[in-house]
């Protein structure tokens, strides 16, 4: 059997560099082929011109300061930076529900141990290590969880909270909450 396809696997490798040598060889006569060229008339030079606007987006843009350009200096020590995580994808809202001493110390579906304490989230579909703003729009309150578990697996229900995260948001009381999510960097 293994001698079997140890020669199935040569003739492919034959076949194979068989097919590359002849692309090749064709190739090079196309490359060695003189051609003549018609000379370019105003329609084909038009033709040139838009197509060459289409790539302008694309174009490095000029360096915002250039040595002995005083007048364009940027005082960098004026620019506020962004706060906190850019938003990705927004994934709308659903019912969160959250989950604590039952699973504490047990395996999650990605081979954690999960801990109560954390700020750590399941969810059916995003992958592991993805972080989610939940937000609490009763009270405002917002956590940042990261996906390290499959669920839930409550029927209606978006997400499954650690104990940690649902305190955060305020929802411990009631057990669960209706949430706006986000996938953050």
């Amino acid at each position: 059997m293994e001698r079997g396809l140890h020669t199935s696997t040569r003739r492919w490798l034959g076949a194979g560099l068989a097919a590359l040598c002849l692309a090749g060889t064709a190739l090079a006569q196309d490359a060695s082929e003189d051609r003549e060229f018609d000379t370019a008339t105003v329609d084909d030079i038009a033709e040139a011109a838009d197509f060459a606007e289409a790539f302008e987006a694309f174009a490095e843009d000029p360096p915002l300061y250039q040595p002995g350009d005083a007048d364009h200096a940027v005082d960098l020590t004026q620019i506020e930076p962004e706060r906190g995580p850019r938003i990705v994808r927004d994934l709308g809202t659903g019912t969160a529900s959250f989950y604590g001493k039952r699973f504490h110390g047990r395996t999650t579906a990605n081979g954690e141990r999960f801990d109560m304490h954390a700020m750590t989230a399941a969810h059916r579909t995003l992958p592991f290590g993805s972080k989610v703003r939940v937000t609490n729009p009763r009270n405002g309150k917002q956590v940042i969880v990261r996906i390290n578990d499959r669920g839930p697996f409550a029927k209606g229900r978006a997400i499954d909270l650690s104990r940690a995260a649902a305190e955060e948001i305020g929802m411990i009381r009631r057990g669960h909450a209706r949430v706006e999510m986000e996938l953050v960097e």
